[in-house]
């Protein structure tokens, strides 16, 4: 996912952005000729997310940078760690710096927020689903970092997966209409699957009724509605619960025997990781 064109871009987009027309305080302060090395020092404890994301920083600047790497993607990671150092010209380090925290902190705080929802239903046999509520053009980053973490990836977008929702149900005039246009239309194209949203239990009652849905997500129901819900579905289709749920009674909806929980907060409301680069043995090139 990170080999994406798109990720390029979002890195080249990010240093135009930070660097501008040139880094004039390095510029003005360290000789173009110097070399430098520096360390990547985690500065609190946390699920460690886009190392890969550094090389593609750094080749940015100079193809001239080291990276070693001391930590694998997705260790969990003791404060005061040193997870990754670099050497090379002292002007690239200097100007990748921020680029290159923005999308590490970011990524580990994602992926650690994820991680510890995922630990909480452990042993229910449900899973974490992330959402779209991501940072614009920070889609398949917030993505890969929740997976790190440990969640199922939901669609993508609106392009890789038929998700029919209230305002869909209200368009097409119903639940059973909706999902009978959509498996209509669907004839000759490529396939892909087919979730709704319910309601209440009668909701799930049409839903069941229809043919060619993979998945009914049951929308704000409580706990024991989750539970009244599953029983109905008997496994004939997948099972999600979405909305209100939060780290406090995300085990309360798992234990129901859902299959899915699915949880925005992983992603809109994630802390980026306090993570530094300090640099260690400045040398002078003239």
């Amino acid at each position: 996912m990170l080999n994406d064109s798109s990720i390029l871009r979002l890195i080249q987009f990010a240093i135009h952005e930070d660097v501008g027309s040139g880094d004039i305080t390095s510029e003005l302060t360290v000789s173009s000729e110097a070399t430098a090395a520096a360390r990547f020092l985690m500065k609190q404890d946390g699920i460690i997310c886009g190392l890969p994301m550094l090389p593609l920083v750094f080749r940015e600047f100079s193809p001239d940078v080291v990276l070693d790497l001391k930590v694998k993607e997705g260790d969990a990671v003791k404060a005061g760690t040193v997870i990754a150092t670099v050497e090379g010209p002292a002007h690239a380090l200097l100007g990748a710096e921020r680029t290159a925290l923005n999308f590490i902190q970011r990524m580990s705080g994602v992926a650690t927020k994820t991680r510890q929802y995922v630990d909480r239903i452990a042993g229910t046999g449900a899973r974490v689903l992330d959402t779209r509520k991501t940072i614009p053009g920070w889609r398949k980053l917030d993505k890969y970092a929740t997976a790190i973490g440990g969640a199922v990836n939901h669609r993508i977008g609106l392009y890789d997966m038929v998700m029919i929702k209230d305002n869909h149900i209200t368009a097409a005039g119903g639940i059973t209409e909706a999902v009978q246009q959509c498996v209509a239309e669907m004839k000759g194209r490529v396939e892909v699957p087919i979730e709704v949203e319910a309601a209440n239990l009668d909701d799930v009652r049409e839903v069941l009724s229809c043919q060619g849905v993979r998945r009914v997500m049951f929308d704000n129901f409580t706990p024991d509605m989750v539970a009244d819900g599953v029983h109905l579905v008997n496994k004939k289709i997948e099972t999600e619960a979405s909305g209100g749920i939060t780290y406090d009674n995300i085990r309360d909806y798992a234990s129901t025997g859902i299959d899915f929980v699915s949880v925005g907060a992983i992603t809109h409301s994630a802390v980026a990781l306090d993570i530094s680069m300090k640099l260690v043995v400045p040398r002078q090139g003239r």
